[in-house]
């Protein structure tokens, strides 16, 4: 029954692996080679990839062009995210195609855009233009290329999604990138899977020593091991003329020979993106800043991206027996380095055991939480949590205290502070912070009723009441006030928050609203002077800038200029 099984799981992975994706319907957003800085699938916080980073040769303003035939299906203009995105659908609505971080929109969607900010005197902006709106030919000019959002230098995130939004892998459909490197292993690591469990003579994550023997195959030291264990790899993928450490596209493992567990990066949905945190080791990753991918199904991770899944990758080692385990880590171009790992089953003496730190509250992780501490309560809706586990949580004066941040949060939770005590001027002033391992406060979004403040977060750790009483700064730039701005075609002004944070700002000449594109990064605002046109000399600058606690400050200033 067990050979059946595990016959119809292979030829299940290899069907799949052998599914076919069109490669002339698309061609490259970019006339330049195509050089990756992140890939399909690439570990990110809190998520996968959804998309294919372009590098855009350290430049902004080239020229991005639609893959293929379709409409403009959707814009958004943010701060933060994409910055500026633009989505295409094309065949039928089969796929949509999406380009953000970019600079600007072709002239005839940006004044369609540029239209209706005014109109609703906001910089954010989503909209879904009808489908004959903007109709698209492949290679015709959409965009520019930029650095928007949360963008971390100028580049273009490329995503390809099919009919249910979900992203795909674009290198399947023809993108061509050179790449004839394997992949870096920079580690393994071993795992007990439960207290009767030991590798090398522990039960705790241990690291395993790997030598290399070619080019791209490793040996990894002996193991001795028994009970219920797992491994798990700690890679990189480079592509030529890059030196950035990409995501890898494939990990394969066998067990004496036979498949035994893989997974790869063809497509997932952003439902699942967030499991990335029971896909790696995340307490390694907090401690140690680096991830390592697991080779078994931790519980309570539903990702698609798995295929073969004998006993979801965890080895049952048994006494007296030998084991050859291979580990195959593979780029979207089939380069591959590989780790062989002996494996003999031998119960040794367990010198190296940790024990969980037990306190009076056990969590169970699949129902809601509710904890009642002195004037605050913290709420776990059921499946904050992939597993239950004993929660340290405690309220001293103002400080509360939400166990560490460890443990992987799936969901967000809620925290409530009794604020009765303060009278009402300094409640208008106070906030939940979240206290962090350098000990600086770090303002969580904050709601406020009656007598009460709370924040929804995903964030475990030290949390306190603090107080916000000063205003934000704003600072022009490139202009002083009452001075001629007939040399530039911007005026911009810096806008800086010392704790809280920027919540909103708003900006007139001569008491009309003007567009002033946030740029967080930089902590700045930008007009451009070509929106209206000047009939005037002299005209009235007001600029009100508000911070999340609510306090503001306005600047104004006379300008002088005339087209």
């Amino acid at each position: 029954m067990r050979f059946i099984i595990l016959f119809f799981i292979i030829i299940t992975t290899t069907v799949n692996a052998q599914k076919e994706y069109p490669k002339d319907l698309f061609r490259p957003p970019l006339d330049i080679p195509l050089l990756l800085s992140g890939t399909f699938g690439e570990l990110r916080s809190n998520h996968f990839h959804s998309g294919i980073d372009i590098k855009t040769q350290q430049r902004e303003g080239l020229s991005i062009f639609s893959v293929g035939d379709g409409y403009v299906s959707r814009i958004k203009v943010s701060p933060w995210g994409f910055g500026k995105a633009l989505y295409v659908t094309h065949a039928n609505g089969r796929y949509t195609s999406v380009y953000a971080h970019i600079q600007k929109f072709s002239p005839e969607i940006e004044a369609y855009v540029k239209k209706l900010q005014y109109k609703k005197e906001a910089y954010d902006l989503e909209v879904f233009p009808d489908k004959n709106k903007f109709a698209i030919k492949k290679g015709e000019l959409i965009a520019f290329s930029g650095n928007t959002g949360g963008s971390a230098g100028p580049h273009l995130h490329f995503e390809l999604r099919d009919a249910s939004q979900r992203p795909m892998n674009p290198l399947h459909f023809g993108m061509k990138i050179k790449d004839t490197k394997a992949p870096t292993i920079l580690g393994l690591h071993g795992y007990s899977i439960d207290d009767k469990a030991q590798i090398n003579q522990s039960n705790t994550p241990i690291q395993i020593n790997i030598n290399k023997q070619g080019n791209a195959t490793f040996l990894a030291d002996k193991v001795y091991a028994i009970g219920k264990i797992g491994f798990g790899i700690h890679s990189y993928d480079n592509q030529d003329y890059t030196t950035n450490k990409n995501g890898v596209y494939a990990v394969e493992m066998s067990v004496n020979g036979t498949p035994y567990f893989s997974y790869d990066f063809e497509k997932f949905s952003f439902s699942e993106t967030r499991y990335i945190n029971a896909f790696i080791d995340y307490e390694k990753y907090k401690s140690e800043q680096y991830r390592v991918q697991k080779c078994f199904i931790s519980p309570n991770n539903p990702l698609s991206i798995y295929h073969y899944k004998i006993d979801n990758g965890i080895l049952d080692i048994k006494e007296g027996l030998q084991y050859v385990v291979e580990i195959k880590v593979r780029d979207f171009k089939g380069n591959e380095s590989i780790i062989n790992i002996p494996v003999e089953g031998k119960q040794l003496e367990t010198l190296q055991k940790t024990e969980p730190a037990i306190t009076d509250t056990f969590l169970k992780a699949s129902v809601d939480n509710n904890y009642e501490l002195e004037k605050a309560s913290v709420f776990f809706p059921a499946n904050t949590f992939y597993e239950g586990f004993y929660l340290n949580i405690s309220k001293n004066d103002s400080t509360l205290i939400v166990h560490n941040d460890k443990i992987p949060v799936h969901k967000n939770f809620t925290i409530n502070f009794d604020v009765s005590s303060y009278n009402e001027e300094e409640r208008k002033k106070l906030i939940i912070a979240r206290i962090d391992e350098e000990g600086h406060l770090v303002y969580e979004e904050t709601s406020k009723r009656g007598t009460s403040l709370r924040t929804r977060t995903r964030n475990l750790g030290v949390y306190t009441l603090a107080m916000d009483t000063i205003a934000p700064e704003i600072i022009p730039v490139n202009f002083k006030k009452e001075k001629w701005l007939n040399d530039s075609n911007y005026l911009k002004v810096r806008i800086k928050d010392d704790f809280s944070g920027i919540s909103d700002y708003r900006a007139t000449i001569n008491g009309k609203w003007i567009l002033m594109e946030y740029e967080p990064k930089k902590d700045m605002l930008i007009y451009d002077l070509n929106d209206i046109e000047f009939e005037d000399t002299e005209h009235n600058l007001k600029i009100i800038v508000t911070d999340n606690a609510g306090n503001s400050t306005t600047f104004t200033s006379k300008l002088f200029r005339k087209n």
